[in-house]
């Protein structure tokens, strides 16, 4: 289902790193360090609305720079300071009033995003670690790889990791 504002289709799309397990989370935080995956989620959310769920607002703790964030939460009375608080699906693709609208977490958030997901901008990492938080399993048929790069781990990235970007098949 094509989302809309403002009569424009809004692209939706996905930000995600996820190790072999499907693991994306530990701790309300990720489950590794790999600087080169910081530094690709910055260059794919600079300048676009991000909307994320309460629990990974509050694992980062503050809005980040050059992005507008869109915190979705059924707490009512939820509030931040730099951050716009939406409570439904609806409410979220109403206020990115932009092109295009980056899902950057949690698992609840993706959960709600993937049915309705343009594409994915995948971080997978050579890893199964432990953790709490895990992606939703979704049909990959339904989306053709567009682009894959693979990183080693170094000293600033403690496992290999791949870059892959998926796109909805029309």
């Amino acid at each position: 289902m094509p989302a809309s504002t403002a009569g424009a289709r809004l692209r939706i799309t996905l930000v995600v790193a996820l190790a072999e397990n499907g693991i994306i989370g530990r701790d309300n935080g990720l489950a590794w360090h790999l600087r080169g995956d910081l530094k690709r989620f910055k260059a794919v959310t600079m300048g676009k609305p991000m909307l994320m769920g309460r629990k990974t607002y509050a694992s980062i703790g503050r809005p980040l720079p050059g992005r507008r964030t869109l915190v979705l939460t059924r707490d009512r009375g939820f509030a931040a300071e730099g951050v716009e608080t939406v409570h439904d699906w609806a409410q979220a693709l109403a206020a990115a009033s932009a092109e295009e609208l980056m899902v950057v977490g949690g698992a609840e958030i993706y959960r709600l995003a993937l049915p309705h997901a343009d594409a994915l901008r995948l971080t997978e990492v050579a890893a199964s670690p432990e953790g709490d938080v895990r992606f939703p399993d979704f049909d990959r048929s339904v989306f053709r790889e567009t682009f894959r790069e693979a990183h080693p781990a170094g000293p600033h990235d403690e496992h290999a990791y791949t870059f892959v970007d998926l796109e909805r098949i029309p």
